[in-house]
């Protein structure tokens, strides 16, 4: 019999990046290097998808219309200059949430430091999923605590002063995030031999669903919130406690069930969604714990003792 591929002691836990980790959208700090007015960015964005549909498109990308119209701007020399390198030092402006990164750090440790868990090599990946920018999420204070991103990106061309942006090289939308999870779940992060689309058993697959826990702020994060629910995995909505709109589009979603908890975004000791989400992690190694021994138990079989009378 052929062992398992992967002895699925890792726990994944899966971050929306924009409302979630920081206040607000990470492309704020772009708009404020140029002295661009955000509002007027996205007015223009929104309108294109009309315009879009008037030039004979049938189906429209909200996403790549955002990413095109930063290249239109780069192109026009409003942005110029723009290249991957200012999109890096960018993440550097981006005000985190309280408690975080050490939040991120401290979850690793408590699983680490329990003999239990260690005993069985159980730990704690982080992974942002994203329809911003992964050179900005790389460039920001979270980078250092990540085990991978997946976000949008641009290729370059040389520019009469050094590189600019010049194309969309990858592309991340709301339903899209849902293969990011399936590449978690069997490991193409960390195995490129393996594709997204082979045909893996869930008991060789690295990071099982049941062993994650995807965190986000919205109605966009449904299509990922349904696929780790369906596949045993939890989920939590966080929101801003600084505005009631946020705390109420969670709430209606977890009214529908779409999220198992919601919590503020508030990653310090003591808060509900740091106690929440380190108990769903220490409940999920506790079970990994007992499905390994009980493996074991079931594969060796106990030597004959002597009977007392």
């Amino acid at each position: 019999m052929n062992a398992p591929l992967f002895t699925q002691t890792t726990i994944a836990l899966v971050w929306d990046f924009d409302k979630t980790l920081i206040p607000g959208y990470m492309q704020r700090p772009l708009f404020e290097r140029y002295g661009v007015d955000e509002r007027r960015f996205w007015q223009e964005v929104n309108a294109l998808n009309e315009q879009y549909r008037q030039m004979g498109c049938e189906q429209v990308s909200n996403e790549l219309a955002y990413l095109n119209h930063v290249l239109e701007y780069t192109e026009r020399g409003i942005f110029a200059g723009l290249n991957n390198a200012v999109l890096g030092e960018l993440g550097a402006a981006l005000e985190l949430y309280p408690g975080l990164p050490d939040f991120f750090a401290k979850l690793r440790a408590f699983v680490r430091e329990r003999p239990a868990f260690a005993h069985h090599d159980i730990q704690v990946e982080h992974y942002v999923v994203s329809t911003g920018f992964t050179r900005t999420i790389r460039g920001s204070a979270i980078a250092g605590q990540l085990d991978g991103v997946w976000g949008c990106e641009f290729v370059e061309r040389d520019g009469e002063d050094g590189p600019v942006l010049h194309r969309i090289a990858y592309v991340l939308d709301n339903t899209t995030k849902t293969r990011a999870v399936f590449e978690i779940n069997k490991g193409v992060n960390k195995h490129p031999e393996i594709d997204v689309n082979d045909a893996i058993p869930e008991a060789d697959r690295r990071v099982p669903f049941q062993n994650m826990i995807y965190i986000a702020d919205g109605p966009s994060d449904v299509p990922v919130f349904s696929v780790i629910n369906r596949n045993g995995g939890r989920t939590f909505g966080v929101y801003n406690p600084a505005k009631p709109r946020e705390f109420k589009q969670v709430s209606r979603l977890q009214a529908q069930g779409r999220v198992n908890m919601i919590g503020p975004a508030d990653y310090r000791d003591g808060t509900q969604t740091s106690m929440w989400l380190g108990n769903a992690v220490e409940e999920i190694a506790e079970r990994i714990v007992r499905d390994r021994e009980r493996a074991l138990g079931d594969k060796v079989g106990r030597a004959p003792r002597h009977l007392n009378d």
